[in-house]
């Protein structure tokens, strides 16, 4: 098959943490043909989708993850599988890339599918599940956010369409910083503010879930730094062996349809003790270290996963 990977510069990957090397890894040792471009080259051009971009090789070369061929122009459309990889920011220009993408529906296939990618932000989409998520309320209204966090005490309060642990503060109860806070996000975005109850078992871990076709199989346990509330491996949380609760099958129980009846193959879920805090579709991690840990090629599961679904 030919696979088009939409992605951040293929050049500045880690080759023992990304997980779309890796996918791009397994897709290569199945024999099929790899093209990169970055979101940037993708375009629409008189009723076709093309991008500007270069077939390649990857390889476990630390400085050197990619032999790229000579730069070329290609209709997404002969394509047989296109991954929508880019990492966030999920503003207009990655809604955009959805949009453009979605125009190849029933030509090749998307993953995740970009329609339900656009419309199921990784914080957005738990608001479909109230009974598996801790309080939560998303106001760019200083008064609704002062009222929660009254209710509550202690809160996170973070961007809601940020990523990667940034942006994201605790208020405990005695913090007077709300205000400026509020203040502070509202001078450089027009975006809302997610708030949610802390969960103190953050603490113990911010456990990722990967789902394949809506069915876990595995998961890893990211262990804030010390001092820190936030968890993600972008700011200094470590990742651990870790199995899946009864509660955590119960919540992938619930959220599994979704997910598979919508096209979204490739999700990470977020749990902290016993809530669900994100679904992540846009582009999730953690697949190298479950692997590490559990010896669990999610890779080859998700690309069984794409090949039973052409067949």
């Amino acid at each position: 098959m030919k696979i088009a990977f939409q992605m951040d510069p293929i050049a500045e990957v880690n080759i023992d943490a990304d997980s779309s090397f890796r996918l791009a890894e397994e897709a290569q040792k199945r024999g099929h043909d790899l093209f990169y471009y970055g979101p940037d080259q993708l375009a629409y051009d008189e009723g076709r989708i093309t991008a500007r971009g270069h077939w390649m090789t990857v390889q476990r070369v630390a400085d050197t993850p990619a032999i790229l061929q000579a730069q070329t122009t290609v209709d997404l459309a002969d394509m047989d599988v296109i991954w929508l990889r880019q990492d966030p920011p999920f503003d207009m220009h990655y809604i955009t890339t959805t949009h453009l993408l979605d125009r190849l529906k029933g030509q090749t296939l998307v993953v995740n599918d970009p329609f339900w990618v656009r419309n199921f932000p990784e914080k957005l989409l738990v608001l479909n599940f109230p009974d598996l998520t801790p309080p939560t309320a998303i106001a760019r209204d200083l008064d609704t956010i002062r009222a929660f966090k009254e209710k509550h005490g202690d809160v996170i309060l973070k961007p809601l369409y940020g990523n990667g642990g940034a942006g994201v503060f605790r208020l405990t109860p005695e913090d007077r910083n709300l205000s400026s806070l509020h203040e502070l996000f509202t001078t450089f975005s027009r975006e809302p503010l997610i708030v949610q109850k802390f969960l103190p078992d953050v603490s113990k871990g911010d456990k990722r879930i990967i789902l394949v076709d809506g069915e876990p199989v595995g998961a890893i346990n990211r262990v804030p730094a010390a001092g820190e509330v936030r968890s993600n491996m972008h700011v200094g949380g470590r990742p651990e062996k870790v199995g899946l609760t009864e509660r955590e099958h119960e919540i992938c129980t619930a959220i599994g349809p979704t997910l598979r009846e919508n096209g979204q193959i490739f999700v990470g879920i977020d749990v902290i003790g016993d809530y669900l805090t994100e679904i992540n579709v846009t582009s999730p991690t953690g697949i190298q270290e479950l692997e590490r840990f559990d010896g669990i090629n999610v890779a080859a599961k998700v690309w069984d996963a794409i090949e039973a679904k052409l067949a």
